[in-house]
């Protein structure tokens, strides 16, 4: 059963596929078979989102369900910490063995190593539908659900859940909501089109509280998280020759300001705003003593293909990757990057 007119981006995936993955995903809840679903480390709404959906939807038809995201300790953007199903989230060390799961389904992870401590189950051989939307995505899994063209993940999840005869309940509407205004910027990025509108307006619909969610989602700061910013800016710098303006921010920046490291996700969509630069650049301090880098485009610089140039990935506008060493040599890649492929008033075609 598909949607007409169908979306766009559908194109984008194999029907072939399509149809084997739903028809796995239904006779494991048909059998009762148990499904890990797994968002990526560091999970957004995108994320959680298509997770949360699908465990709801999911464990509704029968199957028993086990959300994780493949980091411990887990934790959850305070934004996103009322989310339906969010309290049923499982830390990798909880996880049933290997020979225990029926299904892994991979949510918004474009690489094996964005699962984190979850890959281990690709690794042990458990049957593994990738669900992502990214362009970039490496090829894994055995059921490849990947669309490119897709604004957000909980898309494809929602043409799963319509194939699988769901009725959207306001729980399901509601991550699913979260993961499409999230990844679309509240529907400013270039990749929102009327597949993405025509959904919001389905999930209203439905009966998603849009004005409380977007108070959670952006109209809520901790002083903190205020203070924490303030540095970023603080440090602002611009580098005019690949039109870039960059800023970091420092493990004891966050103990000082008493800030989360999620907290630290929001300062790309400040510095971005820049009116001089075509990219933004921020390098934030991860557990393990890495940078976790983001990285944004105006639109004329494909930054997706330098995260993957420098190890990550992304969208084309939207990209980030994961570095070691000193934070002045993370920018030095970036920038070399960016001389070598893109240069001040040229066009481009991403």
């Amino acid at each position: 059963m598909s949607r007409h007119p169908a979306p766009g981006w559908l194109h984008d995936l194999d029907p072939a596929v399509l149809d084997e993955a739903v028809r796995r995903l239904a006779a494991c809840a048909h059998a009762g078979g148990r499904v890990v679903l797994a968002a990526h480390v560091g999970p957004d709404g995108d994320a959680l989102g298509a997770a949360l959906a699908l465990h709801v939807a999911l464990s509704g038809l029968g199957a028993r369900t086990v959300p994780t995201v493949g980091e411990e300790p887990l934790k959850v953007p305070a934004s996103l910490a009322d989310l339906p199903g969010v309290r049923d989230l499982v830390t990798p060390s909880s996880l049933p063995a290997a020979a225990d799961v029926d299904l892994l389904v991979t949510l918004d992870a474009a690489s094996p190593q964005r699962l984190g401590s979850v890959s281990k189950l690709l690794d042990e051989g458990v049957t593994t539908i990738v669900v992502d939307h990214h362009a970039s995505s490496t090829a894994f899994g055995d059921l490849r659900l990947v669309a490119p063209n897709a604004a957000a993940t909980v898309l494809i999840v929602d043409e799963l859940l319509h194939r699988l005869e769901v009725l959207l309940t306001v729980e399901i509407a509601t991550c699913l909501y979260v993961g499409l205004v999230t990844d679309t910027g509240r529907f400013g990025h270039a990749s929102t089109d009327r597949a993405a509108m025509e959904f919001g307006g389905r999930l209203l619909d439905v009966g998603v509280e849009h004005a409380e969610l977007t108070r959670r989602l952006y109209g809520t700061s901790s002083l903190g998280e205020l203070r924490l910013l303030g540095r970023a800016l603080d440090r602002l710098a611009f580098v005019p020759e690949v039109s870039l303006v960059h800023t970091h921010l420092t493990a004891d920046e966050l103990t000082v300001t008493g800030a989360s490291l999620e907290a630290t996700e929001a300062v790309i969509d400040v510095v971005r705003t820049s009116d001089v630069a075509e990219v933004a650049l921020v390098c934030k301090p991860a557990p393990d003593g890495t940078w976790r880098v983001s990285l944004r485009s105006h639109g004329r610089v494909d930054v997706g293909a330098i995260a993957e140039r420098l190890g990550g990935g992304g969208h084309a506008f939207a990209a980030g990757f994961t570095a070691n060493g000193a934070v002045e040599d993370v920018v030095a890649s970036v920038v070399d990057a960016l001389r070598s492929g893109w240069a001040p008033g040229a066009e481009t075609d991403a």
